[in-house]
């Protein structure tokens, strides 16, 4: 059905900048980004859809972006303005279906951000 492997995580202090990567493979219609802080469920970052457009959860608007290179099968997830609050598990994720039902995920990469 696909393959997800997450790249680019690691440790960097509040203010900071860290850009996430997923190559996949597959189709799919919507990829996306959800994270999971200790203690805590997993929840939805953002996602794209296939035609491009894209939606963002409140707490990362206007510092997270999502974006897709197609002819390199990679999913990207651009991080800037980094709070302590956005350290977690970041995982990608994709689903075939409408609506989405995010039934694929990758392994997880962590992000810690330091105050």
């Amino acid at each position: 059905q696909g393959q997800l492997v997450e790249s680019g995580g690691g440790s960097v202090e509040a203010g900071g900048s860290l850009t996430l990567s997923c190559r996949y493979t597959g189709t799919f219609a919507f990829m996306g980004w959800f994270r999971q802080a200790p203690g805590s469920e997993r929840v939805w970052v953002t996602h794209i859809k296939r035609d491009g457009r894209t939606a963002y959860a409140d707490a990362v608007k206007g510092r997270f972006t999502i974006s897709k290179d197609n002819a390199q099968n990679t999913l990207y997830l651009e991080m800037n303005s980094l709070k302590p609050e956005d350290t977690a598990m970041y995982y990608c994720a994709a689903s075939v279906e409408y609506p989405p039902t995010w039934s694929i995920y990758g392994q997880g990469t962590q992000v810690t951000v330091s105050s």
